[in-house]
């Protein structure tokens, strides 16, 4: 099936690559990860406080980048804890999730930054 991109940030493809090969295959397919972005890009505009959304035309491509490994991490983050069977261990799951939640949490913080909004907005 072709990912329709309901969200604007990241596509179907970007979350299955992070999720990577071993995860659920109906947790990753797009039926439920369009449910997922749309959710990520909510919450990515109200904890950094800005609605990347509503200016994500305007900005400039290395924020877009930002925004859709952001959103990207954090869906497969939900892919990978909706069934972690298809890992080799448990641990392998975690350490993969530990892994993404690294990257959502740094790049939440540099969104969140003033200096870098005016920054990566002003490009």
């Amino acid at each position: 099936m072709a990912d329709p991109n309901v969200g604007i940030y990241c596509k179907n493809a970007n979350i299955q690559a992070y999720a990577g090969i071993k995860a659920n295959a109906t947790a990753k397919a797009v039926a439920a990860t369009d449910v997922y972005v749309l959710d990520v890009e909510s919450v990515i505009n109200a904890v950094t406080h800005k609605n990347w959304s509503d200016a994500y035309a305007a900005l400039n491509v290395d924020v877009k980048y930002i925004l859709m490994q952001t959103a990207a991490v954090r869906c497969a983050m939900i892919v990978i804890m909706n069934d972690l069977s298809g890992f080799t261990s448990r641990s392998e799951a975690e350490t993969m999730l530990d892994v993404l939640r690294d990257i959502y949490v740094m790049n939440i913080e540099i969104l969140k930054d003033i200096k870098n909004q005016e920054f990566v907005v002003g490009a």
